[in-house]
């Protein structure tokens, strides 16, 4: 029997959609948390696993989407529903911005360069005070919606949840487009990529830019969950978090995305209580990924009888030619 990860997705979502009926305040957070790690992992993926390009930037990137999504609303009074999209599409015209560099470079110095571009970014939201007001972060006024009867953290969880699905299936049907091919052409060996007709300014700005959307979408879902704003939800640490979905879960893989962040999201949840052992666990963890499962989850999830995902990221030896790669119209 073919078992194919769309519909166990879509039935874990949906039996995620009943969790406000039954859960209390605190799993509901976990599952509201759980949908933002999801579009957050799914969009490094693309970037990383899909792409090739090893950058630094995306838990900045998804610093920037808060921060617009929540400045827009306390400076100015924009309602979220129009916001929430800005701080959006801000994060991914930095992103945008970011890929020009990523063009000459590549590996180490594209890691470093993204690094300082973080590091940057988190010292603006740190010192800019008159507009980001500093270290001490800000409150976020909670949203209103109109249906009667949904108060602001069960509307929240419904948009996160519903996003989370939306993003995860438009980067499934991506990676199986023309511009996924070529994303993937590109991890696999740029200079043979170029020589197949691939653009590879287009496809690495695209991918930057997607990569970017899906972190800004999630730093804005955070800024309407949380009801707050401070630089360090935004640091080196979350940036781990991150880069630990998707190596545990599966490079090159959108199922990986979601099971990996589900996985890093409860481990991170279990050790609330060990402040100082979250950064030995997670260390543990990307160890034993790397050494035990070098495909993360997603490589033990494809040798169960019947599973299909089409682009899991496979070892050298099973990659597909390059030749396969459909060659792009020359300008």
């Amino acid at each position: 029997m073919t078992v194919r990860p769309l519909w166990v997705g879509l039935a874990a979502a949906l039996a995620l959609a009943v969790l406000p009926l039954v859960a209390n305040p605190y799993l509901l957070f976990v599952g509201n948390q759980l949908s933002i790690f999801v579009i957050l992992a799914v969009g490094l993926n693309l970037l990383v696993g899909y792409c090739g390009q090893l950058a630094f930037a995306h838990a900045a990137l998804f610093g920037i989407g808060a921060y617009g999504t929540a400045l827009l609303k306390v400076h100015l009074g924009v309602p979220f529903a129009v916001s929430l999209p800005c701080g959006a599409l801000l994060a991914t015209a930095v992103g945008l911005a970011i890929s020009l560099p990523a063009l000459r470079l590549s590996g180490l110095y594209l890691s470093l360069a993204t690094l300082a571009f973080a590091q940057f970014t988190l010292w603006v939201f740190l010192h800019w005070e008159p507009v980001t007001f500093g270290a001490g972060g800000f409150r976020v006024p909670a949203p209103s919606w109109p249906i009667p009867g949904v108060t602001a953290g069960i509307g929240t969880f419904y948009l996160a949840l519903a996003l989370a699905v939306l993003l995860t299936l438009a980067a499934a049907s991506l990676v199986r487009s023309r511009l996924g091919r070529a994303m993937i052409a590109v991890r696999d060996g740029e200079v043979a990529a170029q020589a197949l007709g691939v653009d590879l300014l287009r496809t690495k700005a695209m991918a930057f830019g997607l990569s970017a959307f899906y972190a800004g979408v999630a730093g804005g879902l955070q800024a309407l969950m949380l009801g707050y704003v401070a630089p360090e939800s935004f640091d080196l640490f979350h940036m781990a978090l991150m880069k630990a979905m998707i190596v545990v879960g599966g490079l090159g893989s959108i199922a990986g995305s979601v099971v990996g962040a589900g996985a890093v999201l409860f481990l991170l949840e279990g050790l609330r209580a060990f402040k100082g052992a979250q950064e030995i666990a997670f260390g543990a963890l990307l160890m034993g990924a790397v050494i035990l499962a070098p495909r993360g989850l997603a490589g033990l999830l494809d040798r169960l009888p019947g599973w299909q995902e089409r682009y899991l990221r496979a070892a050298p030896a099973e990659r597909a030619p390059a030749a396969a790669v459909p060659r792009e119209a020359p300008p």
